[in-house]
């Protein structure tokens, strides 16, 4: 029997048909109610696990409906999505203020943004967030800060301070993947292949044995789409469920996620115990980060759970730390000096910078960092 029950509210058949069959196909067990009042009954009587509204029901408004679920004690916690044929931003923000967890519009992108949406609430309750490894991001706001290269850089310092530590870093830069052509990576097995498999074959047992060793870095690596046309195949709706699994085999998980900033890499985001986001010191880059940072809060980022690096990846040009932070009204937590050319002739021979260049004053900071890194994701994951 499924683990986790789903009620659909619509009065649309056909459409709640279309998505019960949507949802069935991810083995989850589905409720149907054709109005308001009887999806009120139906959710305080089978406490389903989540909840999808179309707001627009005629005898229970919407928003009327996720209040009453969220004062009732047996369904204040319950996740709910409000799957809508208004297509308003009013509406949407009517909606999420009333309660609901997520709002989608109805459209030919509706199904897989449900897909993701369902099977992310289900699993990122706050004991699962607790669960498995430690979760740390990269992005930025703009292409060329070096965030690939900071990313495997980094993992690679976390695991040879901590040799008994398992380290996995994950390549979710879309359309083409960004670590593979950094640490060498040849093989065939990437994020695309991996989520094209069963989920049952690719529990945490299949992650702990099958990933890629990169054995000059340190780390086992889940690598990103190998070309634009394969990323167009990517199955999202098993993203999360992939990343849970990594965690339960890892103890610290690296996702790169470049600039990517989608319904794919937002929940990620939401849910990662640290949040890394690097700057480049032209004044566009510093602009458009701050034009992110202020999004990412206004989704429940708290600024005490973003690690800001300033990197001067492009010369020595552009703003100091001192007037990075003053922009963004967020501290610097590290600033990599410009490396010239070091930096691309270590990545062009597939090596660690901190094995390259181990006297050089970048190499010091990449320690730094990820000492600070990983103990401000253990103390953040403690709070929660």
């Amino acid at each position: 029997m499924p683990d986790k029950k789903i009620l659909i509210i619509d009065t649309d058949v056909a459409s709640r048909n279309f998505i019960a069959r949507s949802l069935l196909e991810l083995k989850y067990e589905v409720v149907q109610a054709g109005s308001g009042k009887e999806g009120l009954i139906f959710a305080w009587r089978d406490r389903p696990d989540l909840v999808i509204v179309d707001p627009t029901i005629l005898d229970v408004k919407g928003e009327e409906l996720a209040g009453k679920l969220r004062q009732d004690p047996r369904t204040a916690g319950m996740p709910l999505i409000a799957l809508s044929s208004d297509p308003g931003v009013i509406r949407m923000r009517s909606c999420l203020d009333a309660g609901f967890n997520e709002y989608i519009t109805k459209s030919g992108q509706a199904v897989e943004s449900l897909k993701l949406a369902v099977n992310r609430l289900l699993g990122t309750s706050p004991a699962a967030a607790r669960e498995g490894g430690l979760l740390i991001v990269f992005l930025s706001a703009k292409g060329g800060a070096g965030t690939s290269s900071l990313c495997a850089n980094i993992a690679m310092n976390v695991s040879q301070s901590q040799p008994q530590a398992r380290v996995a870093v994950m390549d979710m830069v879309l359309p083409i993947g960004s670590i593979g052509p950094i640490v060498g990576y040849e093989g065939t097995r990437n994020i695309v292949t991996v989520a094209d498999m069963p989920a049952a074959e690719t529990g945490p047992q299949f992650f702990r044995n099958e990933l890629s060793e990169i054995k000059l870095w340190r780390f086992d690596l889940l690598s990103g789409s190998p070309d634009p046309e394969s990323s167009n195949y990517l199955n999202v709706s098993r993203i999360w469920d992939i990343v849970n699994s990594v965690k339960a085999s890892y103890d610290y998980v690296f996702i790169d996620l470049g600039r990517s900033l989608s319904r794919i890499s937002l929940p990620l985001i939401q849910n990662a115990d640290l949040v890394t986001m690097v700057v480049s010191t032209d004044m566009s880059s510093v602009n458009l980060t701050k034009t992110l940072l202020e999004y990412l809060k206004s989704k429940g980022i708290k600024e005490g759970g973003i690690y800001t690096i300033l990197n001067r990846a492009i010369g020595l040009e552009g703003v100091s730390k001192a007037e990075a932070e003053k922009e963004l009204n967020i501290p610097i937590k590290i600033a990599v000096p410009y490396l010239g050319s070091h930096f691309a002739l270590a990545n062009n021979q597939h090596q660690p910078y901190s094995l390259k260049f181990p006297k050089d004053t970048a190499s010091v900071i990449f320690m730094e960092a990820a000492r600070e890194m990983t103990k401000l994701a253990e103390k953040l994951r403690a709070e929660q």
